[in-house]
């Protein structure tokens, strides 16, 4: 059964259904959360996650892909998480820019993690997070030069979107 089935028929009272979607994108989830939420908060929020889906899944309408249905659902519980602790309290060296609404933070960080995973993060960690040349970074990937630089250029794209920058 796909994934659309298996919210029809949790909509329609299977839980089986709702068994199996969480054995199928629970990992995932939490991989995305645990970027930006402590280990036990993110148990939390895929419990209410895998509850908001099951009390929604009546609701949805397969017009686009299951995953990102899941993902939304994910990231509001985890911003009604954050919202509902109020601010972190940090010391004043490490202190959030005033005016940044810790929820809203927490979902750039998860949206910026979900751009950095796979090959395109993997490539820009090492060339400004371990700062390595061009042609070390090419060396380490088996690719060349030309390779890093135009993948490079099309990661950092993928970021700035993902960013909502135009430039």
């Amino acid at each position: 059964m796909d994934d659309d089935e298996l919210i029809a028929a949790l909509a329609a009272g299977d839980d089986t259904a709702l068994r199996e979607l969480f054995t199928r994108h629970a990992p995932w989830l939490a991989g995305r959360l645990r970027a930006v939420l402590r280990p036990p908060d993110v148990e939390d929020v895929l419990q209410e996650t895998f509850l908001a889906v099951w009390k929604g899944a009546g609701s949805y309408r397969p017009q686009g892909v299951p995953q990102a249905w899941l993902w939304v659902i994910a990231r509001n519980q985890a911003a009604l998480l954050v919202r509902r602790r109020g601010p972190a309290t940090v010391p004043l060296t490490e202190a959030p820019h005033p005016g940044v609404d810790p929820a809203d933070a927490a979902l750039a960080r998860a949206d910026i993690a979900a751009a950095l995973a796979g090959p395109e993060g993997n490539l820009l960690r090492l060339m400004y997070v371990q700062d390595r040349p061009v042609a070390e970074v090419a060396e380490i990937l088996g690719v060349p030069a030309g390779t890093v630089k135009s993948r490079a250029h099309r990661a950092r794209q993928m970021l700035r979107a993902t960013l909502g920058g135009t430039r």
